[in-house]
């Protein structure tokens, strides 16, 4: 394994990273005040966790990753919230 040293503020290095730090500055660090190391970890993990499992991709066609937790029936759409309301998930429940 070698070190490979990079220009300094090249932020097009790792396009995929700077995307997310860009997502979760803008969308959800704005709207919070970390109140300690522990408080910013579990903001960022409940992130990451929905960024994953609940948000539609648009490489995917706007679909989810785990299409297992998009259910087409017929019942009642209900809402999944995180973070205080700030992340919104929202399905049709099973009739």
């Amino acid at each position: 394994m070698t070190v490979a040293r990079l220009p300094a503020r090249s932020p097009n290095l790792n396009a995929f990273a700077e995307r997310f730090v860009g997502s979760i500055r803008s969308e959800r660090l704005a709207r919070i005040v970390p109140l300690g190391e522990r408080h910013l970890q579990s903001t960022v993990r409940t992130f990451v966790s929905h960024y994953h499992s609940e948000r539609p991709h648009q490489g995917l066609d706007n679909a989810l990753i785990d299409a297992t937790r998009m259910a087409h029936g017929e019942g009642p759409v209900r809402r999944s919230s995180r973070l205080g309301g700030i992340l919104n998930f929202y399905y049709r429940a099973a009739a």
